[in-house]
């Protein structure tokens, strides 16, 4: 997720440093999302963020073939050149944050120069309009991507505290039931392989499978 601005200083084992531990669920249009943030905020979040932001993914033959994705964020909480693994199951997978900082702006033009060398042959660009409710443990999100073709609705539970895998997938599991995603079925498949099938193309694969589809 890494949705906004670092909270204080997470504790994680060294061997998660560099690991996303998140459940993703998509939602239609039949979910209550007055009903869902009233239980999230009975929790008492340290903080909440809304913000639009907007997300530059590459795909390159290293990836393709090492099977990971580049993307690059720029917001007025964080400035990000990320790896991500397109694991089959995003549950737990590589995330290696590089902070570009906000000093120089968005640096479109260097990030561009940047992932040429390495050989792009895919990109593209989604939006979302995106909240997150900030805790000890666990980061909770709601948002809407688009890409102007395709539109989907999530809801993210991304562990912070890390001291193992076990216990930040018990956190996420105990906000997930709290709000009414106890027992739901998740999405397995990362947000850029649900909006771009291009990428599911990319790397020989079929586009069906677990998760949720975009409409």
């Amino acid at each position: 997720m890494a949705a906004a601005g670092a909270e204080a200083v997470n504790v994680m084992s060294d061997d998660l440093r560099f690991t996303e531990i998140e459940h993703k669920f998509v939602v239609d249009d039949a979910f209550d999302l007055a009903r869902f943030r009233t239980a999230i905020e009975r929790l008492q979040p340290t903080r909440t963020t809304a913000l639009r932001v907007r997300d530059r993914y590459f795909l390159t033959e290293a990836g393709r073939r090492g099977r990971f994705i580049l993307r690059h964020r720029h917001d007025p909480e964080l400035h990000h050149l990320t790896l991500k693994s397109l694991a089959r199951d995003t549950e737990v997978r590589d995330e290696i944050n590089l902070d570009l900082g906000h000093h120089a702006g968005d640096q479109a033009s260097a990030v561009d120069a940047f992932v040429e060398r390495l050989a792009v042959i895919w990109s593209g660009v989604l939006d979302k309009d995106l909240t997150v409710w900030y805790f000890p443990d666990v980061e909770v999100a709601h948002y809407r991507a688009t890409t102007g073709a395709r539109a989907v609705e999530c809801v993210e539970f991304e562990a912070t505290r890390k001291q193992s895998l076990a216990a930040a997938l018990r956190a996420v599991e105990r906000y997930e039931r709290a709000t009414g995603f106890g027992g739901a079925a998740r999405s397995h498949r990362s947000l850029p392989r649900i909006l771009f099938p291009e990428i599911a193309a990319a790397l020989e694969e079929a586009t069906g499978g677990s998760g949720g589809q975009a409409r």
